[in-house]
């Protein structure tokens, strides 16, 4: 299928499936005697983890740390992220996002209770 039909399969647009290819987390397609991408189903079904993967608040960085690993989670997408390796090139990225996440959770809680306390509230 051309790229927009690819794209509309996927959920998103044709510029998002260049980016991902110009960024290595989708390989380049097929191309067509004209030049056209072509895509198939596998690629479809790639993009479409990839987007659930943004979705959840990991990062097109964090993506490129594993992009050769995104095709085990098509072929199962009900398995589990495993633990960190240290011999492995990008693990641990799920970890490291539950961190910044964290961070993040713990700071805008003392935020706003440092702007509950200057809040007048009527009774």
């Amino acid at each position: 299928m051309r790229i927009g039909d690819a794209a509309a399969a996927a959920g998103t647009t044709p510029r998002a499936l260049r980016f991902y290819e110009e960024r290595g987390l989708l390989p380049p397609p097929r191309r067509t005697a004209s030049g056209q991408r072509e895509y198939g189903p596998g690629e479809v079904a790639r993009v479409r983890v990839i987007r659930e993967l943004l979705a959840l608040g990991l990062t097109v960085e964090d993506l490129r740390a594993v992009a050769d690993r995104i095709g085990v989670l098509v072929e199962n997408p009900q398995r589990q992220c495993g633990q960190p390796d240290s011999d492995v090139p990008g693990s641990g990225v799920v970890d490291r996002r539950l961190a910044a996440l964290d961070a993040e959770i713990d700071r805008l809680t003392q935020l706003r209770a440092r702007l509950a306390l200057r809040t007048y509230r009527q009774p």
